[in-house]
């Protein structure tokens, strides 16, 4: 229980709800309740999620829980315990779950499992609007997450790097375009590890990191010839891991209105603490912090000072919900779960649809491969690239690794036609769907 953060989630719904909502609270909830009563169909690929998890929940959470049970694919999993709370939050609000009865609850929950977090802590917990990152591709205007989330940054760093290439002349996946984009994701998730954290803490120069200039200087050492050794790079001596298990998605409704959004757990089932009464799963986000700067986290990322542990600070993490604008209209939503790929996993499907003129369905299928400046290796998905590539790069001095990640990122995206014909692209990596209605 000591890795749990304050889940922010309810307090999220709840200002955008006040902000932008026109639907009521009770219809909002209302159809959540139902499906959570009614309960889900279990897939073959949350069958085999449930299987590889299951040993660590009971030793977590006991025998006795929901999880301990072994789920065959088509049986049907009820929640009637997050049914209650989702109606007492229905009734009650916000606070509900940061002053009342469920908060109570939750408290005497975490603190028998050894928790610090206390009342005090939940009813400080508020969400927080950002500004957020705003740079231009080319002809496109990117709009994406700001700190504490490292995903705007690192996106705009690595774009404005491989602006000045003729990416799309290079062809897709090409031992070229795999070399520059490399080279890059190198240097940004370098800058991630010194600079990055929250902004309400640490003084993030987000204007020094996104100027051109610097990030001309940044490509400098880059050559076609040979890899650049992550050793040499500066504002290393620091590493971070992150899980794979987050949520996305992506919606544009009849309006125009375009809403991207990523949540997360971190790490497949949190923390694999799941309170019965309450009948969910608790996050192990204080994995995200740099506990001890320079020691990778689950991800493998290396983290520095400015993502340290502290009193009320949020953690540094890696979403990247996006929407893009093109001629000053909607052209694309997208996202994706993943840990430290998310960001390269948006890159690589904004990058499929406009350099390379994929569909959306295909830009999210498409093969991905990952660079996060430590550990320093390429990772690809298995048996996607051609050997002929692979060995290409190795000549180059590249460090490659095919069987470390089978999947890169489940991308969730949307693309709006110049006839304004909306497109969906659900990735077959996971259970995800494109549907309109």
């Amino acid at each position: 229980a000591m890795a749990v953060g304050i889940p922010g989630t309810i307090a999220g719904i709840f200002a955008v709800h006040e902000k932008f909502g026109k639907l009521s609270i009770k219809d909002i909830f209302e159809p959540v309740i139902a499906l959570a009563q009614k309960g889900v169909i279990v897939t073959e690929k949350q069958k085999i999620s449930f299987d590889k998890y299951r040993e660590d929940i009971v030793e977590v959470s006991g025998t006795n829980n929901l999880f301990a049970k072994v789920f065959e694919k088509n049986d049907t999993v009820k929640y009637p315990a997050f049914a209650k709370t989702l109606r007492r939050i229905q009734e009650n609000g916000r606070d509900e779950f940061y002053k009342g009865e469920t908060a109570k609850k939750l408290i005497d929950f975490l603190q028998k499992n050894g928790s610090i977090i206390t009342m005090e802590d939940l009813a400080k917990y508020e969400a927080k609007w950002r500004e957020p990152i705003t740079f231009m591709y080319k002809d496109l205007k990117i709009i994406s997450m700001s700190p504490p989330s490292s995903g705007g940054i690192c996106l705009a760093q690595i774009m404005k790097m491989i602006a000045p290439f003729d990416v799309s002349k290079m062809g897709h996946n090409t031992t070229k375009t795999v070399q520059l984009i490399t080279e890059a994701e190198r240097r940004a998730y370098a800058d991630r590890s010194y600079y990055l954290g929250d902004p309400d803490f640490v003084k993030i120069p987000i204007k020094q990191l996104l100027d051109n200039s610097y990030l001309q200087n940044r490509m400098n050492s880059f050559s076609f010839e040979k890899a650049t050794s992550s050793s040499e790079l500066p504002y290393g001596k620091v590493n971070i891991v992150e899980s794979t298990e987050t949520t996305h998605y992506s919606i544009v409704d009849q309006y125009g209105n375009a809403v991207s959004v990523t949540t997360t757990l971190n790490d497949g089932y949190g923390c694999k603490l799941y309170s019965d009464e309450l009948g969910f799963f608790l996050n192990d986000e204080m994995d995200d912090f740099s506990a001890k700067p320079g020691v990778p986290n689950i991800f493998g990322l290396v983290g520095g000072e400015a993502n340290s542990i502290t009193s009320q600070k949020r953690m540094l993490s890696s979403m990247t919900p996006t929407i893009v604008e093109k001629n000053g209209k909607l052209f694309m939503v997208v996202g994706t779960p993943g840990g430290s790929t998310i960001i390269t996993s948006v890159l690589q499907t904004i990058l499929n649809v406009y350099e390379f003129g994929m569909t959306m369905q295909d830009a999210v299928d498409a093969p991905r491969f990952h660079h996060q400046w430590l550990p320093d290796n390429i990772t690809f998905e298995p048996d996607a690239f051609s050997k002929e590539m692979l060995e290409e790069l190795k000549m180059k001095g590249y460090i490659i690794s095919e069987n470390s990640m089978p999947v890169i990122g489940k991308v969730d995206a949307i693309l709006i036609g110049s006839d304004g014909k909306l497109e969906g692209g659900a990735d077959k990596r996971g259970d995800d769907k494109a549907f309109g209605f």
